[in-house]
């Protein structure tokens, strides 16, 4: 028996790439769309430009798109996913959780609100209990959980693995992001071709906290952010999906690339059905990871990582995942694969 969904903010690109990913989905089955009020009552193939490579789903096609309000989700949908803008995000999601939904949801608003899970289910699980905390502060019937930003779920599995190997005092990362990160009308080709522009706005603060926020650990009543300093630049570059982040870390104890990158490696993943069969897969070859050759790993969902050298205070390597699946849609239905199997839904 599948569970009934809905997404909110359905016509862009991540809501596009849920379509895509949920359509198929043997737990799943999409049962209501929202977008902005002109795309209202139009069928969801009037009303979003496809753009993803594979059809639109025709049952999904013809669906009619309602406003972003609860009241636009059927009584028998318990899950929603949120791919809204943050400014849209921060001013609805309450509203859907007051009214008893479950939302897991890629939107940036919130996610380090000390009582909203903040979650990679593959490296901090039992975080979605924070939702205990958050239901008997807020009153909801419903509940919020959040999946980090692209940027920082490219790097924090890799460095998931050296925390629990050899404990991390200091990372500095400088990311490559792909034009696909800042949704379809984000950055112009005028913009971006034959150029590299180094800043992203916010993304670097996300980076800085979201990563401490989600490699700190869970008492039960709030999560201790690891202790460690992250300081990050952020790049656009003209790939179209794919980030590519070079990170430098402190550790404290002595790692040799070779016990890195089997700590990498044997970092354990999940049984969920959008789980990928290995995290973290590491090359030898030193010029990669590269994002038109390794992106699609594990249909997306996997980190790719390599040129692992040795430094004075630790390591440097660098890591890839493919932005719109393992960093936003693909993230976000993790979240909702981990609320199902946590009996939250």
């Amino acid at each position: 028996m599948t569970t009934r969904v809905g997404i909110i903010g359905a016509t862009g690109a991540v809501g596009q790439r849920l379509i895509q990913l949920i359509d198929p989905h043997p737990e799943f089955e999409v049962a209501a769309l929202t977008a902005s009020e002109d795309s209202a009552g139009s069928t969801y193939r009037e009303a979003a430009k496809w753009r993803i490579s594979t059809p639109i789903p025709e049952r999904v096609a013809d669906m009619e798109v309602g406003e972003t309000s609860p009241e636009a989700i059927p009584d028998d949908v318990s899950l929603v996913f949120s791919s809204l803008p943050s400014s849209v995000g921060e001013a609805v999601e309450p509203a859907f959780c007051e009214a008893g939904y479950v939302v897991s949801s890629n939107s940036s608003n919130a996610r380090t609100d000390e009582d909203v899970p903040l979650t990679i289910p593959e490296v901090n699980a039992d975080h979605i209990d924070l939702l205990e905390v958050q239901r008997d502060r807020r009153g909801w019937d419903g509940a919020l959980v959040k999946n980090p930003n692209c940027s920082t779920i490219t790097m924090v599995p890799p460095l998931a693995a050296l925390e629990e190997a050899f404990g991390l005092e200091r990372v500095t990362v400088s990311t490559l992001q792909a034009v696909s990160g800042a949704g379809y009308s984000g950055v112009t080709s005028m913009e971006i071709i034959d150029n590299a522009i180094p800043h992203i706005g916010g993304e670097e603060a996300k980076m800085e906290t979201e990563s401490r926020k989600l490699l700190g650990t869970f008492d039960g009543a709030e999560v201790e952010w690891l202790d460690a300093r992250v300081d990050a630049s952020c790049n656009r570059i003209p790939t179209l999906d794919g980030h590519l982040e070079n990170v430098w870390t402190d550790l404290a104890e002595e790692a040799t690339p070779e016990a890195a990158a089997e700590a990498m490696r044997s970092y354990p993943t999940l049984g969920l059905h959008s789980s990928p069969g290995q995290l973290v897969h590491v090359f030898e070859e030193p010029d990669r990871p590269q994002p038109r050759l390794d992106r699609d790993r594990e249909n997306g969902m996997a980190i790719a990582a390599g040129g692992l050298q040795a430094t004075e205070g630790g390591l440097q390597f660098n890591c890839l995942a493919h932005n719109t699946l393992r960093g936003a849609a693909g993230a976000s239905l993790l979240n909702g694969e981990l609320l199902l199997e946590n009996g939250y839904i």
